[in-house]
């Protein structure tokens, strides 16, 4: 298996970072595929989706009419191999959570207002035996304004950074390089501390894993010079609008992503149009989205 990833193979490296530069998609368009019926996706269908994920890690699906059952998200999910599902703490029986403005008891829980999201990847308190590596995203609805993602593929990322400074990658790659304190609700501890990398191996795949989150508070870096630097570099990269695709899913859309960066601006409900949207997240990553192509 090629190891792009390892600092110390610079030979993969250079081949697959030539192999990805060759896909940078030039707005969402590109990453647009249509579908007709999403419950049983027709062979051309499931192969643009695939192709998608593997090439730029997300893809954005549109459906002829709004869908407000969850099972549609299952069911798309199980076809492209997502079975493997995160439970999060507000999430629904079905682990699907529908994310909406609502009351909240304990902890205030950004997703479930109408404020901003800074940029993340999803699950970055998870452990490591359960990181999420892929999502799912569906628009039954979106807010009568506002609501707008960016979305960044972190390989991406990964290159700016590596061929500024090698050694960012390494601090970034460090078991502690990013620290989740624990959190508490009502004086229970419900989650303990999380440490790990920023960027990692996926061991199934070889491909590369991100878990990160631009949050100021809650979040230690380990204190060295590298780190510090190398996440003070991530924050002025995401700043840059012409490295980020930015898209207002419509009713009817969602977004398929190995776990990309992503962002979310602030939102205006109406009394006749609220927000919904439906995320899975999974601990698999899209079926065959591996590093395939960079062995030609």
């Amino acid at each position: 298996m090629p190891k792009p990833f390892d600092l110390n193979n610079v030979t993969d490296y250079r081949r697959w970072r030539q192999w990805k530069l060759a896909q940078i998609p030039v707005d969402a368009e590109r990453l647009l595929v249509s579908l007709v019926e999403p419950q049983a996706l027709r062979p051309d269908e499931k192969q643009a989706l695939v192709t998608c994920c593997r090439d730029h890690n997300m893809v954005i699906y549109a459906l002829p009419e709004k869908h407000t059952d969850k099972t549609l998200v299952h069911a798309i999910g199980q076809q492209l191999g997502l079975v493997r599902m995160d439970t999060n703490l507000r999430a629904d029986e079905d682990s699907v959570t529908s994310l909406e403005v609502r009351a909240q008891d304990g902890n205030q829980y950004i997703p479930y207002t109408d404020k901003p999201l800074s940029w993340h990847t999803d699950g970055y308190y998870n452990t490591s035996a359960q990181q999420v590596r892929a999502i799912i995203m569906h628009c039954v609805q979106p807010a009568a304004s506002g609501g707008v993602n960016q979305l960044l593929d972190p390989e991406m990322l990964y290159i700016r950074l590596r061929d500024e400074n090698p050694s960012w990658i390494a601090a970034l790659m460090h078991p502690e390089a990013m620290i989740i304190p624990a959190n508490i609700e009502h004086e229970v501890e419900i989650r303990g501390a999380q440490s790990g990398p920023v960027f990692s191996v996926d061991p199934g795949s070889g491909c590369l894993h991100m878990r990160y989150s631009a949050r100021k508070r809650n979040i230690v870096w380990r204190d060295d010079d590298a780190t510090l630097a190398a996440a003070q570099r991530i924050s002025e990269l995401l700043a840059d609008s012409e490295m980020v695709i930015e898209h207002r899913l419509q009713a009817g859309q969602g977004i398929i992503c190995n776990n990309v960066l992503h962002n979310r601006s602030g939102f205006d409900d109406s009394a006749e149009q609220r927000r919904l949207m439906y995320r899975a997240r999974y601990y698999d990553r899209v079926v065959d989205t591996g590093l395939a192509p960079i062995g030609a």
